[in-house]
């Protein structure tokens, strides 16, 4: 058994916890925001102009998004606590340096594609991260709400009070949230049996587009090969560039459309061929359809309620217990 003496939970991230739980458990439970349409903004990611950077051993955009977000994640616990009933964690703090896949500590990377193509053999190189959907399905399950979509267009995951349970990942079609076990709210209430950490993924770098900065990858690619803009532009510009190379666009339907768009001279159904997908590998299936997409009305109250009842008392025990220790502290000190 884990000592929950040793960890220290916040009174922000309490009530944090317990007003995500108040809203999806169908109180109060507001109308879906997808944001606001003139705020909202897109990416385009142009694979007609990423080369891979061949001069890096690492690409420039991987790089950047690196050293972004290195001191993201908080201390890992020591040991991790195993979850009951898989008894299986996911651990990749000591594999940092991984950049060949998505991780928890690596929020994009650059697939490799050799096609034939048009009589002759193409190399492309896809970057591949979060696709920030116009409607994510990963934030209308996620139980707490620490997975919700900005007016901006991006979708964040508060690591604050995210439980690690995995929702997420199981409704996006690309599999594209990565879990870093041993860290997290979950570790101050039930660490066997309630959560396994947290969900990390691309978040749009939020904090710098609040400084007025580019999203790192975008500022760091040297070809120019992603952009940055209002959604009624980016779409415009990735139908304009498609056009004009009489090309392809992914990501205007996918899911029922999100706020990444690419634009590719090779069908994105040969692309997809060389895609195998594996975890922390997601594919370019072209016919990819919402998850949850009959549900949303009554899917998140539905899909919630019995672990809210048990996590809101879980939390609110923790938090008397601890309060109560403070107090009794005070009365002996």
């Amino acid at each position: 058994m884990i000592n929950q003496n040793k960890y220290q939970i916040g009174r922000r991230s309490f009530l944090k916890i317990t007003a995500g739980a108040a809203i999806v458990s169908g109180i109060g439970l507001p109308k879906k925001v997808l944001g606001g349409t003139e705020e909202r903004l897109s990416t385009l990611i142009d694979l007609s102009l990423c080369d891979g950077c061949p001069d890096r051993k690492i690409p420039a955009c991987v790089s950047a998004c690196k050293t972004i977000n290195k001191d993201r994640i908080p201390q890992v616990a020591d040991p991790i606590p195993l979850p009951w009933p898989r008894k299986t964690i996911e651990d990749w703090s000591k594999k940092r340096e991984v950049f060949n896949r998505l991780t928890p500590y690596n929020f994009i990377y650059v697939h490799k594609a050799e096609v034939d193509w048009g009589g002759r053999k193409k190399t492309i190189f896809v970057p591949r991260r979060c696709m920030h959907c116009d409607n994510p399905a990963c934030a209308t399950i996620c139980p707490f709400s620490a997975n919700h979509k900005n007016k901006n267009g991006a979708v964040v995951i508060d690591q604050e009070i995210c439980f690690g349970g995995a929702k997420c990942r199981d409704v996006c079609p690309w599999g594209i949230p990565q879990r870093q076990s041993g860290v997290g709210i979950y570790l101050h209430v039930l660490p066997e049996y309630m959560g396994n950490g947290v969900m990390y993924k691309c978040d749009l770098c939020v904090d710098r587009l609040a400084q007025n900065k580019l999203p790192g990858c975008i500022e760091a690619c040297p070809q120019k090969a992603m952009l940055i803009g209002p959604q009624s532009s980016i779409e415009k510009e990735a139908e304009s560039r498609a056009g004009q190379m009489n090309g392809y666009i992914y990501g205007n339907k996918q899911n029922g459309g999100t706020s990444t768009l690419y634009v590719s001279q090779v069908p994105f159904e040969e692309i997809n061929k060389t895609m195998a997908r594996k975890p922390g590998q997601p594919n370019m299936q072209v016919d990819v359809k919402r998850k949850m997409a009959n549900s949303d009305s009554m899917g998140k109250a539905a899909l919630t309620a019995p672990v809210l009842g048990i996590a809101a008392a879980a939390i609110a025990g923790a938090w008397n217990r601890l309060s109560n220790r403070k107090e009794n502290a005070g009365k002996e000190e």
